[in-house]
């Protein structure tokens, strides 16, 4: 596989520090923070520091370090906002990759939204 990061998207601008951010958990190979435009009470986005463009492309070439160390930070933000499924009412995980996902932000980064019913993600195309 072979894929193109863009570091001038906003994402990796926000790891360099040139655009703020609502940060929630700053960790090592992970940065968590609110959504700008947020589509529940809940909406968070998970972004790894390295340059990964899809979640595939961060499952297929990301160390050991930095997969692990991300999905601490999305159960570290699960907890923080009290969106766990085994404690709260639970959560969505969203990953949109690539143009039939609708991917807007070539950067690997995961929403977790909740705090509210979010109803059916899809429904069936006729």
């Amino acid at each position: 596989m072979s894929y193109t990061y863009d570091d001038q998207n906003i994402f990796a601008k926000i790891l360099r520090g040139e655009i703020p951010n609502k940060t929630v958990i700053d960790s090592e190979h992970t940065l968590a923070f609110e959504d700008i435009s947020p589509q529940a009470p809940v909406h968070v986005l998970v972004i790894p520091k390295g340059p990964y463009v899809t979640y595939d492309h961060f499952a297929a070439e990301a160390t050991a370090d930095e997969i692990v160390d991300f999905h601490r930070v999305v159960a570290r933000v699960c907890e923080t906002f009290d969106v766990r499924s085994d404690t709260g009412k639970g959560c969505r995980f969203i990953s949109n990759a690539g143009e039939h996902g609708v991917q807007e932000v070539p950067h690997y980064h995961l929403h977790i939204m909740g705090g509210r019913w979010l109803g059916r993600m899809l429904e069936k195309e006729d």
